[in-house]
């Protein structure tokens, strides 16, 4: 487990460029493209559990579903940031890539610091410090655990039927 720290206002054409829009459009393509404009070192040695720290306003920017889409596909376990930008956020839940408002964790973070979150108690965890964030509404759990909107929506009309 790796934490990716960045800053404020880190914007969708820094997660993924927009110059890429209209030519990436599956997982595999997308993931190479991850940050490149902001850290060359992150498509290539991101893994599966890692987390990324920022600041204010993470996501502002366009509406574009790859940046969401393409950080969960590589296994990004949260997003931890002082705030995030509302139609980020919605995307985010809707790919079922977990977002976690804590600015008190962002700040205390220092490189180093084992990282780990419970999203059902709303607690993150922070080298020795525990964090407290309002718990996710239980329909968000559902969402993030099926691992998106389209695959929840699939799982309760499979239930529905059955």
């Amino acid at each position: 487990m790796r934490v990716w720290k960045y800053g404020d206002d880190i914007n969708t054409d820094m997660l993924f460029p927009g110059k890429y829009t209209y030519t990436c459009s599956t997982v595999e393509e997308i993931k190479p493209h991850l940050l490149e404009d902001l850290d060359t070192e992150f498509a290539s040695n991101v893994q599966k559990g890692d987390f990324i720290f920022a600041g204010k306003n993470f996501g502002c920017g366009s509406s574009r579903e790859q940046p969401a889409l393409g950080l969960k596909a590589v296994g990004i376990r949260a997003v931890v940031a002082e705030s995030f930008s509302r139609i980020f956020f919605r995307a985010s839940i809707n790919q079922g890539l977990l977002l976690i408002e804590s600015p008190e964790a962002v700040r205390s973070y220092s490189a180093g610091d084992e990282v780990d979150v419970d999203p059902v108690e709303g607690k993150i965890y922070v080298g020795d410090k525990t964090f407290s964030f309002p718990k996710l509404p239980p329909e968000m759990l559902e969402i993030i655990e099926a691992g998106g909107l389209l695959a929840y929506t699939k799982k309760k009309l499979e239930t529905r039927k059955n």
